[in-house]
């Protein structure tokens, strides 16, 4: 199996070559971390403190929302077990990036490719006393080789949308044996995410309900160091009014600029931010809205802080890594992406609704399906399906103040209400640290 694997793997990795290269040209993607993915990550440094004895834990995360959600998990793991080491490894490099900025002191390693050579030299590296996979990300050789040493991976945040449990049905004889039954314990989001994972045959007693650590990640501070900064850095005057269109996706970014457009008539105060979910896309955003004629004001072309030269008027593009979390801050309205378009499932809804800020989003929400429900119930968000519909819906919330403080304290009281996904994750884990641990600290010592 590991021989027909390699060879599957090269194939596809060489069917893919050209179309890489030339991606790689145009955007750099693929470019960084490509030795240690291919062949593997080489032996970690000793750490600047701490015993280099002792035991680790590798934390994933595939890129910059699973990065996040680690961030809180991780934090509390240090407080919780201060004798561990976390490791933390990404897939793309919008997921370094944010990692070296969130992890000043943790050690970070690209994940490797399902090559078994590359899986093999990265886990010897690490040398993890237990593996925790942010959400999904399960490959074959990487769990069978994990699996042959004894080392237990656990799904965090996990979830199970009704056409992935449909896919791993349809494939069951493969998928569960080489990938499903080699996970230890899935800890998921939801009751429903979690049946679904026991009507495709994965055992009650490996699967449980620990609530979503997003929740526990949302911030619901207004005026944080990081928000005032960026509405002094952009211009936004006291008094104005802000729409925030967070982590779009084609042809969301049109839509929104189209009703943007015929709103400003009406509130020629408002101004809007646009944050494309993907950097490829920025040069793509920002030809779009020159072309529609906006005057447009680029993050990562203003130096320091905003001076009488800002055009009021501007669309703002938040071209930069990090800053959606400040920008939610200033939303009076909000627009979530990645929801008027099937393909996507909808990007997180959580942390604007924590901050009070209330939103619009389309119906493509399955990867969110129990916070959207959980919103809807308390008025707390507005569900749109037309560019008509969500025109509709900011022209409502800026007309009516008082409804906008309804639904923001709605959405802020569901999310405190939610909280605590990561302590139960935590109780969790705590059962194979102390099964784990100390073995694997006296056979490192033995090395």
């Amino acid at each position: 199996m590991r021989l027909l694997a390699d060879l599957l793997y090269s194939l596809i990795l060489l069917a893919l070559a050209p179309w890489m290269v030339v991606r790689s040209l145009a955007t750099g993607r693929y470019r960084r971390g490509l030795r240690p993915k291919l062949l593997g990550t080489p032996l970690l440094r000793t750490p600047a403190s701490g015993s280099p004895d002792a035991p680790r834990v590798w934390f994933h995360g595939v890129s910059v929302g699973e990065i996040q959600l680690l961030v809180t998990i991780v934090a509390q793991f240090r407080q919780r077990f201060p004798d561990y080491r976390p490791v933390v490894s990404v897939t793309t490099d919008t997921g370094m990036a944010e990692a070296r900025r969130r992890f000043v002191d943790v050690e970070i390693v690209y994940f490797p490719f399902d090559f078994s050579w590359a899986v093999s030299r990265t886990l010897s590296s690490v040398s993890p006393t237990l593996i925790v996979l942010a959400e999904s990300e399960l490959w074959p050789n990487f769990l069978r080789i994990a699996a042959a040493r004894k080392i237990p991976v656990v799904v965090v945040n996990g979830r199970m949308s009704p056409r992935s449990a449909k896919r791993y049905t349809a494939l069951a004889r493969i998928a569960r044996p080489l990938l499903l039954d080699r996970v230890s314990m899935f800890l998921m989001q939801s009751q429903g995410w979690a049946d679904n994972l026991r009507q495709i045959g994965v055992p009650a007693e490996r699967v449980r309900v620990t609530g979503s650590i997003k929740y526990d990640g949302a911030g619901d501070d207004r005026r944080t160091s990081a928000t005032v900064a960026l509405g002094r850095t952009l211009g936004i005057a006291p008094g104005e009014s802000v729409w925030v269109a967070g982590s779009t996706h084609a042809p969301e970014e049109k839509i929104v600029l189209d009703v943007f457009r015929r709103v400003r008539v009406r509130f020629p105060d408002l101004r809007l931010i646009l944050v494309p979910r993907s950097p490829d896309r920025f040069e793509e955003v920002a030809a779009l809205a020159e072309g529609m004629s906006f005057s447009l004001l680029r993050r990562s072309r203003i130096v320091g802080h905003a001076t009488a030269r800002i055009d009021p008027e501007a669309v703002i593009l938040l071209d930069s890594m990090g800053e959606l979390t400040a920008a939610w801050g200033l939303a009076d309205v909000g627009y979530v992406g990645g929801t008027l378009d099937g393909r996507r499932g909808g990007q997180s809804m959580i942390e604007p609704a924590g901050l009070g800020v209330p939103t619009a989003f389309g119906p493509m929400t399955w990867n969110f399906r129990d916070a959207v429900a959980r919103l809807l119930e308390v008025s707390g968000a507005f569900v749109i399906r037309t560019p008509e519909g969500l025109e509709q819906r900011i022209l409502e919330l800026l007309e009516d103040e008082s409804l906008r403080r309804r639904m923001g304290e709605a959405a802020r009281g569901m999310v405190r209400s939610q909280q605590g996904a990561t302590a139960r994750t935590l109780d969790a884990l705590a059962g194979y640290l102390e099964r784990g641990g100390a073995v694997q600290t006296e056979e490192r010592r033995a090395a």
